[in-house]
Order: structure tokens, then sequence, then C-alpha cells
């Protein structure tokens, strides 16, 4: 094949394909696109990267990231917090998110969907659109949301949370607390509807799934459980083969054998990876402030001062290690779990997520330790 200059090509590697990892292959990339998926050495004339036996994957995208390099996006809505937000996470393979807000007031969300708009016109590296977690939320599952922020939205509100357009918004709601039509109506204008922090029965989550909503945000977590003669929220979502789940892979906000049951009873590629991290990743302080309250990480787990949970100091790079060595999925599935599957879940799946021509190349090198060596937004390093 003919390669234009500044053409790259990945070689002497384990490339993650649609058949699993494969060696003897080249990945060439153009103008920051994937072009071609060659077996053997480089064309002539492209600068190699020589992976050294290491894995090749997709780049992992992230859609639930509180902050990261010592920055909550809480605090810091602007263009500058996503940068160093984004910055942090790349060194951990995750070179898409959705910076996402904990409820907070009106005017703060609406500066950080601004934000979100100026990061993508600049091209900040990584930045994919906003995630809102709240405030439309239930108090009886608020977690470490502050239920003062929580609201019932105007018209108008739910206009200006659509408005964003230049990349994708994900919303976190409780489905309760809208009427159907509603959630039709906001999902119609593209906004990604997921279940979280809910207090919904089976049957009302049953019928969101049927009226806009696309899945929940962390399954098991801060929504009704999976009982004897009422199944909750989390059965309604185990047994819809469409609904989508998000799962925080950290030993601490869901025991490893629940999440090994859902993996085993959902549909391939309908469970992805969250990290649900905050300041402390990529960072050099075990400490932060939210709503004016000190959180405390310690061994990778994230408190309030009374032991309720406040996130994670997870990042993605662990979370597929877990997946792999606690959960015991091959290493395959659970770069899937972190690339393809959250980009379908937003709508991004037909150009992110994967290592195929036409595609982003957003890349990430692996040691056998799983260990990140390397990653790539748009081929560049």
């Amino acid at each position: 094949m003919s390669v234009t200059a500044g053409a790259l090509a990945f070689v002497n590697g384990r490339v993650l394909s649609e058949r699993g990892f494969e060696s003897d292959l080249s990945v060439i990339v153009e103008d920051g696109h994937i072009v071609a998926v060659l077996p053997g050495p480089a064309p002539n004339g492209v600068e190699v990267v020589d992976l050294r036996g290491q894995y090749l994957v997709p780049g992992f995208i992230d859609t639930q990231v509180n902050g990261g390099g010592d920055v909550l996006f809480n605090d810091a809505p602007d263009v500058d917090g996503l940068r160093r937000i984004a910055q942090a996470h790349r060194r951990f393979g995750t070179t898409g998110m959705l910076p996402t807000l904990i409820s907070d007031d009106v005017s703060v969300m609406l500066r950080a969907i601004d934000a979100v708009r100026e990061a993508i016109a600049q091209n900040v590296p990584g930045i994919l659109g906003i995630h809102l977690e709240g405030p439309y939320l239930a108090a009886a599952r608020k977690g470490v949301h502050n239920p003062d922020k929580f609201h019932t939205p105007s018209e108008a509100e739910l206009d200006q949370i659509a408005s964003l357009e230049v990349g994708k918004t994900l919303l976190t709601l409780a489905p309760e607390r809208f009427d159907n039509a509603t959630l039709q109506a906001l999902a119609a204008r593209g906004v990604v509807l997921s279940a979280g922090h809910t207090a919904a029965d089976y049957d009302r989550l049953r019928d969101a799934f049927a009226h806009g909503v696309s899945g929940v945000t962390h399954l098991f977590n801060a929504m009704t459980p999976l009982g004897s003669r009422e199944p909750g929220g989390v059965g309604a979502c185990i047994e819809d083969p469409n609904a989508w789940c998000g799962v925080i892979v950290d030993g601490e906000h869901v025991h490893d054998a629940s999440l090994r049951i859902a993996i085993a009873a959902k549909p391939r590629g309908k469970i992805l990876l969250v990290t649900d991290a905050m300041p402390p990743v990529g960072g050099e302080q075990d400490d932060f402030t939210l709503y004016g309250q000190t959180m405390t990480c310690r061994n990778g787990k994230c408190t309030t001062a009374d032991g309720t949970l406040a996130g994670s100091a997870l990042d993605m790079a662990t979370a597929v290690r877990n997946t792999v060595q606690r959960l015991g999925l091959p290493l395959d599935e659970a770069c899937r779990m972190a690339s393809a599957y959250p980009a379908d879940f937003i709508g991004l799946g037909h150009e992110l997520g994967r290592i195929a021509p036409g595609y982003r190349a957003d890349l990430v090198a692996l040691d056998d330790g799983l260990r990140v060596t390397g990653s790539w937004i748009g081929g560049l390093r």
C-alpha cells in the first residue's frame, strides 16, 4: 500500500482485534486515524513504533471521571481544570472521557457545560463530552451527593442540559422523578440517559428502559437491590438484554462474586468499566474536599468521615487488571469493557474503541504486568 509522509506503523506487538490478540500485524496510522491493519512488516517509508512484544489495545474510555490530578471537576469547571484531569488519566491509558459533575447548583452545571464545549473547540485531548451525575436524583439513594442540590428541572433547564451539541452528554438521573414523555424527549435530543442514585423498583426501571433510559451508571450501587420477591433495579438491569451496566471493579464498591454473576447473566458487550475517579487519581494528595467536607482516600478507597463511599481512587488500567485478576475474565474482554463497550454505550462505537481501519488512532501499549507503557490520542503520544 502507498502511505503519506508522516504515517506511523505500530509493529511487533500483540494487537487486539475483533478475533482477539494477534501477532505479526502492522497497524498503520495516517492523519490521526487507522488506515490499515496488515499482516507482516510495515510498508516502506513509514515511521515505526516497535512495541517489542507488548499488547496494543484500543484507548480506554471512561464515562465517569469526577476528577484527577488533584482537581475536582465541580471545583474547576473550566478548560484548565479539564485539561489537568484528562492529562492525569492519560498515564493510565484513558484516551477518552466524560468529565463528570456531581450534583451541584444550576450555575455550576452551566459553567461545566460551557467548559466542555470550549475544551472540545480547543481540541483538549481526551474530552468526549460531559456526564452530569444529578442533580435529579433520589434522596433515599443519595450516596455522597448533597440532597440540597436535588430538584425537578424546568423545561428551560432541560434545554440547557441538551445544549452541548459538539460532544456527548450523559445524564444520570432517578427515572422515578420524571414522566416517560420527558425521558423520551431528552433521549430524542441525543442525551444518553442512565439510571443512578435511584429508588426505582423493578417495574419502574423496566418502564424507563422502554422510554429512553439506556442503562445504569454503576450497577449494584445506589439502587434498589435484587431480592427473592422484589427483583429491584438491579434485577431489572440484569434481566434486560439491551440495558447497559457500568461497574466499578475496585473491590470496594461491589463484591467480586456479585460482579461475576452479573457478567455471566448479561449479554456480552453490555457491561462496561467505569472508575468513578476522584482527584487523587494521578495526583499527589490523598485527601480532597467535596461540598466543604474532607474526603479521605486510603488504599484505593475514598470515604467521608462517616465511612460513606465518595467515588474511588481507581484508574482505568487498574480496573482492567482487576477484571482479569479478580474476576477471572480474559484480557481481551477486559480491554473491550474499557474501550469498545463504553464507546458503544455513548454512541461513538463507529469511531472509537477498536483497532480497525477508519477508527481514530487512540491506542494504549501494555506490558505483561498490564501496566501502561504508552498511550496515543489521534496517533499522537
